[in-house]
């Protein structure tokens, strides 16, 4: 589906009165997508056992994509591609790759805390980039939120080892690109239909995993039949659903803000950790969880300096 230019944004809403409300729905999804995130970490260590890690990633996209666009055509949507959505949805497409990519290296030789906290730096990166590069600069209450979520972040995940190692500066890349993501998605989810929007950064994903992975894990590129209902619940439920909601909510938020409730990630993993894992956490991580609410409920009561 060729969408032409001169026609209003698909989803995006023209009139000024239903925002709040749309917005409001857009938040919640995207807390949701948080949730489900946060339950991954404990599936995604187990699966990494037994098989390479962009086997992995590309099959989950591969499943992500192929679900997704079944149901499209269940639906009878119309999927016929344009040069903008191939260009567009291609470039967030890779920048979503290149967080995934260099987070499963640097996670070969840094701990999990560090990589968590450095990944979560995407949420001071966004506001930056989108104040340098777009010249959108957030509202102070947004600013001041990302400060205080930061802090909470950095409590919840780091320890007293703060030695710099080769897989720190792997997942400041991986903050790079899920923070260029946010910001691709913010800019360029407005000017096609959910869908296929979607649809080409889940394949762009697999296609760039699947060539990492013939390159790179040779020697088993089939996936474990064990690993069968592990995988279809990353990739129908974890990846397909999760980055069609996305393409949808950040229509209707800004990026720092969809940054900035981002950052519940960790919140989520530590509590299902706590409930699944029977995990025990010290009171700096929950002062840190606590925190990040703070800074979230800062940045929500600072609406009207437009954030």
């Amino acid at each position: 589906m060729t969408i032409p230019t001169s026609a209003p944004p698909p989803l995006r809403v023209i009139t000024t009165r239903p925002r709040p409300v749309n917005r409001l729905k857009a938040e919640i999804a995207l807390v949701l997508i948080t949730m489900v995130w946060g339950s991954t970490f404990i599936i995604v260590k187990n699966a990494l056992d037994s098989i390479g890690p962009f086997v992995f990633i590309a099959t989950r996209f591969w499943i992500a994509g192929l679900g997704l666009l079944g149901v499209g055509l269940a639906g009878r949507r119309k999927l016929t591609m344009s040069w903008a959505l191939l260009r567009e949805g291609g470039l967030t497409g890779v920048f979503l790759a290149l967080a995934f990519a260099t987070q499963t290296i640097g996670l070969q030789t840094t701990e999990a805390g560090k990589a968590a906290f450095i990944t979560g730096l995407s949420v001071v990166l966004v506001p930056f980039f989108a104040a340098v590069g777009l010249r959108r600069p957030p509202a102070r209450a947004v600013f001041l939120g990302v400060l205080l979520a930061t802090l909470g972040l950095g409590l919840m995940t780091l320890n007293r080892d703060l030695t710099i190692v080769t897989g720190d500066v792997w997942v400041l890349a991986c903050a790079l690109g899920f923070a260029l993501h946010i910001l691709a998605t913010g800019l360029f989810s407005s000017h096609h239909a959910t869908l296929p929007f979607a649809l080409m950064q889940l394949f762009t994903v697999a296609l760039l995993n699947s060539v990492a992975a013939l390159v790179l894990e040779s020697h088993v590129l089939l996936l474990p039949l064990p690993l069968l209902p592990i995988t279809l619940y990353m990739g129908l439920i974890a990846t397909g659903a999760i980055y069609f909601t996305q393409s949808w909510a950040q229509q209707y938020t800004t990026s720092a803000r969809t940054a900035l409730i981002f950052v519940l990630e960790p919140v989520f993993a530590a509590l299902f950790a706590v409930v699944i894992a029977a995990e025990q956490l010290e009171a700096r991580q929950w002062l840190g969880g606590l925190l990040i609410l703070i800074g979230m409920l800062v940045a929500e009561l600072g609406k009207k300096d437009g954030g």
